[in-house]
């Protein structure tokens, strides 16, 4: 293939971006054959797939956490590197739509199209950022009190978004004010900063927490870490190791025109994109730690309602420490005597605790086979996945699904991985009773205090192809396999429903007047 459509300076542009001709080589054929999508055989539910933890089990992993968390090597994985952008879609509509001209201010209000629009300037002083968006206003002598009288909306909109005011248009969502607090506000990073505090400490009080960003906003993060770490770290009695990394560029994939040939940018180089959340399982693959909590960087709560948070944080990492705890064992003996009493456990075990199927022919297989299988499955990098009761909002869900190889698995599945076409995969996506809030604890660790390398348990064949376009010229783009669904295909996968109230994401500004952000 390469001796066709890749040039000299082609290969050189592969290569420094610290990829491989090869991997650009199976993304192109990612387009012409497509993914398959996946195969769904039921949704999980309580008792079938999805656990649900009664009050003394909660007691009982909460202890459990306390009392080995601290000997561990503990650290919170923060995926921040999301542009907020998209949470102020309607706003940067009103301003184009009133720059048009065709509608006046009042028309534009009045229109159902932007009574978020309208929502958010009548409840303008309820947000976290409204002393911060005042001071930016005073500075130039104006005032939101006036701006309200007037009615010049498109003012406060203006200094809110863009540069010469907040720049909150341009900005992560992890350096915007979420919460207020009497006279102080948060930035949503400071809320992990806080969490973080409760439940990832280690015995000599350090607390460890890791944030992916955008290369650009990397200095604005360190910044306002600089400015807030001390005032946490004598608040609560604690010292921070707060670290950063960017997606690296060996993780963007090529993209390629309808006819699935690469598309070159005007000075004839090739285009490469991003390739979606999934490729921060190279970033996930660096760290070094025993247990690697994973939560959004926009789904935080004020103080009020960490506690259960807190608990259900606790809860999922003493049930991780206690299951990874008993398959090293099993794993140990697999590898020395494996006797028959020994592997009937074992596979009660592996079914009745960690869901794992065992193939039709199992019984058939000799005592080496039996053992090799179960080693196998249970070497593995394991996730305990929160699972909230689904009430409509969008995200991923927990599935039965049925890999190419015909191996059936809990899976996390999203929308766009299903067949819309096929009504029976549709009804099954529609009878989920819970979706993926995407809050997990990770075993990254083998049982021989190893790293996993994670590279090893992606599914490769779970990747996205999108429409886009690029001057003017429509192209097609490829997402590796997400972080928390192909990327991680081949874990010990655990299903915990968790309280609703420990999902709070804020996808547009106005989620921020939910109760639970105020």
């Amino acid at each position: 293939m390469s001796n066709n459509i890749f040039n000299t300076k082609d290969l050189s542009q592969i290569s420094n971006r610290g990829s491989d001709l090869q991997t650009v080589e199976q993304q192109i054929e990612n387009f012409k054959k497509g993914f398959p999508f996946s195969d769904l055989q039921k949704a999980a539910t309580i008792g079938d797939g999805v656990f649900q933890l009664t009050e003394k089990e909660l007691d009982t992993l909460k202890a459990y956490y306390n009392k080995n968390a601290p000997l561990k090597k503990v650290l919170k994985f923060v995926p921040a590197s999301g542009a907020a952008s998209r949470m102020f879609k309607n706003l940067f509509n009103y301003l184009e739509e009133l720059q048009d001209g065709s509608k006046s201010k009042y028309e534009l209000l009045a229109d159902k199209g932007f009574n978020s629009v309208s929502n958010f300037i009548s409840n303008i002083s309820k947000f976290a950022f409204f002393n911060s968006l005042e001071d930016s206003l005073n500075k130039e002598g104006k005032s939101i009190e006036s701006i309200l009288e007037k009615e010049d909306y498109a003012i406060l909109i203006d200094y809110l978004l863009n540069k010469h005011g907040l720049d909150y248009g341009l900005l992560p969502k992890g350096l915007l004010e979420f919460h207020r607090y009497y006279d102080v506000s948060r930035l949503a990073m400071e809320e992990h900063l806080v969490e973080c505090a409760f439940y990832s400490r280690s015995e000599n009080d350090w607390a460890l927490i890791h944030f992916t960003v955008s290369p650009e906003h990397l200095e604005k993060f360190k910044e306002e870490l600089k400015q807030i770490q001390n005032i946490y770290e004598k608040k609560f009695g604690i010292s921070y190791d707060v670290n950063f990394s960017t997606q690296k560029k060996s993780t963007d994939t090529i993209a390629v025109d309808m006819k699935n040939n690469p598309f070159r940018e005007k000075d004839d180089s090739l285009l490469f994109r991003p390739g979606g959340h999934g490729a921060l399982i190279e970033n996930l693959n660096d760290l070094e730690a025993d247990l690697i909590f994973i939560k959004n960087i926009d789904n935080i709560v004020p103080d009020r309602l960490k506690e259960s948070t807190i608990l259900y944080k606790k809860a999922i990492g003493g049930l991780l420490l206690k299951l990874q705890e008993t398959i090293f064992k099993f794993l140990k003996e697999l590898e020395s005597t494996g006797s028959s009493d020994n592997i009937n456990q074992i596979i009660q075990f592996t079914q009745k605790d960690l869901n794992i199927n065992l193939p039709l022919d199992f019984n058939s297989k000799s005592i080496e086979e039996k053992r090799a299988f179960l080693f196998s499955h249970l070497n593995r990098p394991i996730r305990i996945c929160g699972m909230v009761k689904n009430e409509g909002e969008p995200g991923g869900g927990p599935f039965w699904v049925k890999n190419t190889k015909g191996e059936t698995s809990l899976q996390v599945v999203e929308s766009s991985q299903v067949d819309a076409d096929n009504r029976d995969q549709l009804n099954i996506m529609k009878s989920a009773t819970h979706f993926n809030p995407v809050d997990l604890v990770c075993g990254t660790k083998n049982y021989k205090n190893e790293k996993f390398d994670l590279h090893k348990y992606v599914d490769p064949e779970t990747g996205f192809i999108s429409i886009k376009s690029k001057d003017g010229k429509n192209l097609k783009a490829q997402e590796l396999p997400g972080l928390w669904n192909g990327a991680m295909a081949n874990w010990i996968t655990i299903f915990v429903e968790v309280p609703v109230v420990t999902f709070n994401p804020v996808k547009t500004v106005n989620d921020l007047l939910r109760e639970q952000h105020q």
